[in-house]
This record gives structure tokens, C-alpha cells and sequence, in this order.
């Protein structure tokens, strides 16, 4: 299992970078994502399920997308996801939004991938770590890029 927390400060207010976490905005955070369909419920509601499909080089992987967790407040916001990736990967990620001021607010990502089978397992322990956070470190940055661009 890989497992990640990191945090960093955006200085732009706590709605503009929320709104890129909406659906309508989901593909200028996540490029590769290529189709982003609610399913079930409305995307404010836990339990809302999304059908996604990714793209990895020539590769499209579909697989559904379920909210975990949902917050809206003045000075927090929270999404937490959890969906099943190619049969082999359980993949969780959380979103936190903080606000410390009107022009600054706290973005932290967290989350977790771990094999659901023996593929999977053996995927993840031969993958790199250094891989892993350069996805995560790059995830940041664009979300950062994207809320400063508003």
C-alpha cells in the first residue's frame, strides 16, 4: 500500500480552488480525465457516483468514482473519493481546503493506493515511491496553477 499527505499554502481564496474540485471543472485539475458523468445522487452528496474514464497513453480505463465524504463550510471544505482501477488498485483520495485568510488558504492532498489483488500487491511494491510522489507533487501543483488562473 502507498500512502501520502502533503499540504501547501495557495494564495487565493478558499472558493476559487472548491470550484475546481466541481464537476463542470474536474478536467482542468485532471487532464487525463476524459469523461466525468454523474451517475447517482447529486455531486454535493455523499454517496454521489460518478462514472469516469481516464486515459493513459493509448489506454482508456473506465471505472466508477463514489464520494466517501462531503463539506461546504465557510472555512473548510472536504471531498473524499474512493474508486477501483483496472481490477487491481483501490485508490482513496481526500481533499482538504482550509481557509486562513480572504487571499490564503491550506490545500492538503492525502490519500492511499493499495493492491485489492496479488497483481495489484506486486504492482505497487515494484513501483517507486519517487514515482508516486511525482504524481502526487505535480496533482499540486496544477490544482495551484488552475486556482491562480481564476
Amino acid at each position: 500500500m502507498i500512502q501520502w499527505k502533503e499540504e501547501v499554502i495557495i494564495k487565493t481564496n478558499i472558493e476559487k480552488i472548491w470550484h475546481l474540485f466541481f464537476d463542470k471543472n474536474i478536467k482542468k485539475i485532471m487532464p487525463k480525465v476524459e469523461e466525468h458523468i454523474l451517475i447517482e445522487k447529486t455531486e454535493e452528496q455523499v454517496g454521489a457516483k460518478h462514472q469516469q474514464t481516464y486515459r493513459e497513453g493509448k489506454r482508456l480505463e473506465t471505472y466508477i468514482v463514489e464520494t466517501l465524504a462531503y463539506e461546504d463550510h465557510v472555512n473548510k471544505k472536504q471531498k473524499q473519493i474512493r474508486f477501483v482501477l483496472g481490477k487491481a488498485f483501490e485508490i482513496s483520495l481526500t481533499f482538504i481546503l482550509v481557509k486562513i485568510d480572504e487571499t490564503h488558504t491550506k490545500f492538503i492532498y492525502e490519500g492511499q493506493n493499495k493492491g485489492v489483488n496479488f497483481v495489484g500487491r506486486a504492482m505497487l511494491k515494484l513501483g517507486s515511491e519517487k514515482s508516486n510522489n511525482k504524481v502526487v507533487k505535480e496533482f499540486m501543483e496544477k490544482v495551484e496553477e488552475e486556482a491562480l488562473r481564476v
